[in-house]
């Protein structure tokens, strides 16, 4: 497996799940100086507004993720990825069939499109409720072969699936890996709603690209001490 060239301070995006621009502006001021690619989903685009909080983000200089997880009719969805040309935003997810995909990739607009597999909080008594007969960890690869034959730039997948995707689809796309968790030394998460966790060097080792990093960092005594620490882990995993 080849990782790409990306730099260790764009492999983990932090996560501004907070309420308020201002709150977002602070971490982003705090750790900055670490880390340069930051994602905004709908808790704080609900409080303020996407684009004011992405403007915020690349006027400090900084990647923006848009966890926006759209899902609805083709038309509208051509008509959101239109609201975001020219913004700036390096990716976008979406999360739905194969007509919402294709609609989303027509109109990116230089944004890179990533399809949602199966939510990191589900696990597979969550998704035999919804109907599934397929063990998740085939349901990921399918829906990942499905999005990257309509024309995604890649997925949002778990660390426990990374690897067969690599395996079964290849290097020549972008895997991006939330439900990341501390390794050794870092307070336990409380009330942690994440079924299907991995650490950043699990992930990185599997065949993740980026790491999606909140709970862990924000709630650390030191975040700063977290976020040098997963990146350490990062470049062992990078260098084996």
């Amino acid at each position: 497996m080849k990782h790409k060239d990306i730099p260790l301070n764009e492999r983990i995006i932090f996560a501004l799940d907070v309420g308020s621009l201002e709150k977002a502006k602070k971490w982003v001021d705090r750790l900055g100086a670490h880390i340069n690619f930051f994602k905004v989903g709908l808790q704080l685009a609900t409080a303020e507004g996407w684009f004011p909080v992405i403007k915020m983000i690349m006027d400090s200089g900084h990647k923006v993720m848009c966890d926006m997880k759209i899902f609805d009719v083709p038309e509208t969805v051509k008509l959101v990825l239109g609201q975001l040309k020219n913004s700036g935003v390096t990716f976008a997810t979406v999360h739905g069939n194969d007509s919402i995909l294709r609609a989303a990739v027509e109109e990116k607009n230089g944004v890179k499109i990533l399809a949602v597999t199966v939510l990191t909080s589900s696990g597979e008594e969550e998704m035999k409720e919804m109907g599934s007969t397929m063990r998740i960890e085939d349901l990921v690869l399918y829906r990942a072969r499905r999005a990257l034959e309509i024309g995604c730039d890649g997925v949002i997948s778990s660390g426990l699936e990374a690897s067969r995707l690599r395996q079964d689809l290849g290097d020549n796309f972008l895997v991006v890996t939330p439900g990341i968790r501390p390794g050794q030394n870092i307070d336990e998460i409380k009330d942690d709603d994440q079924k299907r966790i991995s650490t950043a060097k699990e992930a990185i080792r599997n065949g993740a690209d980026y790491v999606v990093v909140g709970r862990p960092i924000s709630t650390a005594k030191d975040p700063i001490a977290v976020v040098e620490l997963m990146q350490r882990e990062i470049q062992e995993a990078l260098d084996d």
